[in-house]
């Protein structure tokens, strides 16, 4: 889903008065860039496609897990760190999880789940509130119209966020979120790009969509390790959520990839910093 674009002071606000605006937080990593070229024609019978991560950035991709396996897309963990108005909020997250599963060569189902996450606000004065627990649980469902077999890549992707969050982790609300991915390739640059609506339940303004925009690229470096550079924004509930994203792959073998990466906020509703680090991994 979308990965961590979002500011930190809206959890505690029932606990703290913090009086933040509600954007919705910590979801697993999502992103477009591969550890490695996309195929240029499709694969032989019964080969697997090159290994597709929806990490570690947060463009989605246009692609699908092969029909009859499992992917697992995690963090090992990640920080956050934000000051507002004086008050500085902390929050980390331990083994976050995307889990695909491929239905038919074009189709795909997922799931999403944090298991633990805590945040910590310290107001001025030294006044400390902290909440922490399960995050909340997303149903995802991805069709691959054309490109997973090589070429120019486009893609649908539908959300389902069920409201599991522990108290003031989440905003007890279903949501929904509709984005269309698309994938290229030139000169061996990887160029991803993703725009959509994230329809969500604000504390003030009821139920209302979030438009959601990033365009990512990203290039190898050395043998299986690559790079890659993203903007990315939400706008539409509170205020405007921009940051600048970059992180590293390392493909350890046909199906596996480790990352690490960062975002650095570029707006007042951003976070001023995430880092993380994860794994992909395919059965």
């Amino acid at each position: 889903m979308l990965k961590k674009l979002h500011r930190l002071p809206f959890i505690l606000a029932t606990v703290a008065g913090l009086g933040a605006d509600p954007i919705r937080a910590g979801e697993p990593q999502a992103a477009t860039i591969p550890a490695g070229a996309v195929a240029e024609g499709a694969p032989a019978a019964g080969a697997l496609r090159d290994l597709q991560s929806d990490r570690p950035d947060v463009t989605e991709s246009p692609y699908t897990v092969d029909a009859g396996h499992a992917q697992l897309e995690m963090d090992f963990a990640n920080l956050a760190i934000n000051r507002e108005d004086g008050t500085r909020t902390v929050a980390w997250g331990v083994a976050p999880f995307n889990l695909r599963l491929g239905l038919t060569p074009s189709v795909e189902l997922g799931l999403f789940l944090e298991p633990f996450r805590q945040v910590t606000a310290t107001a001025p004065g030294d006044a400390r509130a902290t909440a922490s627990g399960m995050g909340d649980f997303t149903l995802r469902a991805k069709w691959n119209f054309s490109g997973n077999d090589g070429g120019p890549a486009f893609g649908l992707i539908t959300d389902l966020k069920l409201p599991t969050a522990a108290r003031s982790l989440g905003d007890d609300a279903v949501e929904e979120t509709v984005l269309l991915p698309v994938d290229l390739e030139f000169g061996g640059w990887d160029l991803g790009a993703m725009t959509g609506v994230d329809f969500r339940r604000g504390i003030r303004t009821g139920r209302r969509g979030v438009w959601i925009n990033s365009i990512t690229t990203g290039h190898a470096l050395a043998g299986s390790l690559a790079g890659y550079v993203e903007l990315a924004s939400q706008t539409g509930e509170g205020a405007q959520v921009a940051t600048f994203d970059t992180g590293l792959t390392y493909k350890l073998d046909a199906n596996t990839q480790l990352d690490i990466g960062a975002q650095f906020g570029l707006s007042r509703g951003a976070d001023d910093l995430l880092i993380f680090s994860g794994l992909t991994r395919r059965f």
